[in-house]
């Protein structure tokens, strides 16, 4: 049996229309088609159905996140004090509703769960590390490291070449 997710059969077309997406998404779908070399109703519909298989999740504006004065990135790994079922529940329904946290990974290893968090300044960090994070009963320990400088971030998936 598959996984949750069975791999999608995409082809070479399907491929180009996603590099293109994914580098810019407010491409228009003329533009997209003669790109491709493919018709506009061909391609309209390829994409219509890159959505409905669930390819394409959605289409979002990626913001520069120190104009709006996020400066501060964080990675935390967490780990809780118990791993039951309702222990796990809870801290993950906490998480979803914090809006500083980016991302979060459920992990093997010695840490449970790996957050990636902005703020404005560690002031902002250390409330919410005493006001989010060390309250809840399924913590047991915090261990939070602070961004220098970001190498490299990109939402652009390897795609395959064929």
């Amino acid at each position: 049996m598959k996984g949750l997710y069975e791999e999608i059969q995409l082809d070479n077309i399907d491929l180009e229309i996603l590099r293109l997406l994914q580098n810019d998404s407010q491409i228009n779908n003329s533009e997209l088609a003669r790109r491709i070399n493919l018709s506009q109703p061909a391609t309209h519909k390829r994409i219509k159905r890159l959505h409905k298989l669930g390819v394409i999740q959605r289409h979002v504006a990626l913001l520069n996140r120190e104009l709006i004065g996020l400066d501060l990135v964080c990675f935390m790994q967490i780990r809780l004090r118990t791993h039951s079922k309702d222990a796990l529940t809870n801290f993950q329904a906490t998480i979803e509703a914090l809006t500083a946290v980016l991302e979060c990974y459920h992990l093997t290893g010695e840490f449970d769960y790996l957050l990636k968090v902005v703020f404005k300044n560690r002031r902002e960090l250390e409330n919410f590390i005493t006001s989010k994070l060390i309250p809840r009963s399924e913590v047991f320990q915090i261990n939070t490291s602070i961004v220098l400088s970001e190498v490299k971030s990109t939402t652009v998936l390897p795609l395959p070449t064929r």
